[in-house]
């Protein structure tokens, strides 16, 4: 039985609302205040009744032990003596013999406490002792006469209905607090919680309508923290879902142009073969240029892999020397682009990263002045203080143009005719900020385009003297 109950309570703890959460803890926290606060205020005037009983016996037996028991009977005991109609009197002798007034089976009968305040063994006492009547507070104390001890006995049933009335108030006020405890923690939590729910709607509405609007933002506390936070949520998501839809509308136009020649082209040749064929020379020129789709249909698949990636697959990072990493992407270029002189200065510079993309985006700057430089024209590569400096001799970047010039897909009027899918600087500023550098496009002093990519890193160590760091894209040098 316990193994079924507990996941059904289980199961119907985790159902419950926020708002029903409040209002029980609300509710239980004032049950318990009240709860503390009655037991308090029980105890304390049960205590208070009791300590003021007592004293009122105590004083009223010692007024009553100063009269001589062998001259005065019980009987004639006056009742301003006693000080109450509901107090017993009674004497009790060192040898325990003890009389008392009224009836036989209301009398209170002492015990060994009083019979030991007869024998003088104690000044006073005062105790609870229980009668078929009911019980009794019973004090006693020494008479004037030797061996006999005065012992007066009053009801507790006053005291008693007065803690049972009292009772009864602080249950009934306890439960009217409890009552209004619930009313106000249901009103707290509708009210309170109302910022809640018009977050949780708007987030409903968000994903049942793919509108990603902001919701509006009230005050200044905890929910509108969290509705600020979920507004920069719905931002980022906005930009990623507008960055993608571009990313795939510019791959699909992008690719539409070489698969459409290439498509042209195969086309041809399964014509012509069907009417004969081709020359020779048609043919190898025909297969040149499929080649050439093919190779840039390649190159233009790996660069929309390498962009659409959010995140980046770990790579093992290592010290490379970016100035060799320059030298062999000089070398590659220059057997693509024979015409071409490349101006080459490299000085060693330390960087950790990831060596092959150092390497591509090097080799698209290189690839881009390549492109841009007039035949036998000459491309100056300097690197100094972990600074690439990259400067064709072609005409330059077009004002308008220079802020786009990293953007996806950006290609110029000019750049439309020539090949190349406007991606490489792309990845060359993706690169560089990957590796903590920066990247930037100016105007060449000779004419033409330069482009600086500075990453951080250090020089290598030049002997006892430490080694000289510097972060190439702040440009500040510093000895260690």
């Amino acid at each position: 039985m316990r193994d079924r109950i507990a996941p059904l309570l289980d199961r119907l703890h985790h159902r419950r609302t926020l708002a029903s959460r409040v209002i029980a803890l609300t509710t239980f926290a004032v049950a318990l205040a009240v709860a503390l606060v009655a037991l308090a205020a029980y105890v304390t005037v049960r205590h208070q009744l009791q300590s003021s009983m007592d004293e009122s016996l105590h004083r009223r037996a010692y007024i009553a032990a100063r009269y001589d028991p062998s001259q005065l009977s019980l009987s004639d005991i006056p009742a301003w003596m006693v000080g109450a109609t509901d107090t017993k009197v009674g004497y009790i002798t060192a040898d325990g013999r003890y009389a008392t007034t009224g009836p036989k089976d209301e009398a209170v009968v002492p015990g060994r406490p009083e019979l030991a305040v007869a024998r003088g063994e104690k000044t006073w006492t005062c105790r609870t002792i229980a009668t078929p009547a009911g019980d009794y507070r019973v004090a006693s104390v020494p008479t004037t006469t030797d061996g006999v001890a005065i012992v007066v006995a009053q009801s507790l049933r006053a005291n008693e209905r007065t803690l049972d009335r009292l009772g009864l108030v602080m249950f009934l006020v306890g439960l009217v607090g409890v009552i209004l405890a619930a009313v106000v923690g249901f009103a707290v939590a509708r009210n309170g919680l109302r910022p809640v729910r018009r977050l949780t709607e708007a987030a409903e509405e968000i994903a049942r309508t793919e509108q990603l609007q902001p919701i509006e933002v009230e005050g200044n506390d905890e929910i509108a923290r969290l509705s600020r936070a979920f507004n920069a949520m719905l931002a980022a998501l906005s930009a990623s879902r507008d960055r993608q839809r571009q990313l795939v509308a510019d791959a699909g136009h992008e690719l539409r142009t070489p698969l459409t020649s290439l498509r042209t082209n195969l086309d041809l040749l399964t014509q012509a073969d069907r009417q004969g064929g081709l020359s020779e020379e048609s043919r190898e020129e025909l297969l040149s240029d499929v080649g050439f789709q093919i190779e840039e249909l390649t190159t233009l698949i790996g660069d929309l892999t390498e962009l659409a990636r959010e995140d980046h697959p770990s790579v093992s990072l290592e010290e490379v020397d970016l100035s060799e990493v320059v030298d062999r992407a000089v070398q590659r270029v220059r057997r693509r682009a024979s015409s071409l002189q490349f101006d080459l200065d490299a000085e060693p510079w330390l960087v950790t990263g990831d060596g092959a993309a150092l390497e591509r985006a090097v080799t698209n700057l290189l690839d881009n002045a390549a492109k841009w430089s007039p035949p036998l024209g000459a491309v100056t590569v300097r690197l100094h203080g972990g600074e690439l400096y990259v400067a064709d001799q072609g005409h330059g970047i077009a004002d308008e143009d220079l802020p786009h010039v990293f953007d996806r897909f950006y290609r110029s009027p000019e750049a439309r005719t020539m090949p190349g899918s406007g991606l490489g600087l792309s990845i060359v500023r993706q690169v560089a900020e990957r590796h903590g550098g920066t990247v930037a496009v100016e105007r060449a002093p000779g004419g033409g385009a330069a482009f600086r990519f500075a990453v951080p890193g250090r020089v290598p160590s030049a002997g006892a003297g430490g080694d000289t760091v510097m972060d190439g894209s702040q440009g500040t040098l510093s000895a260690t």
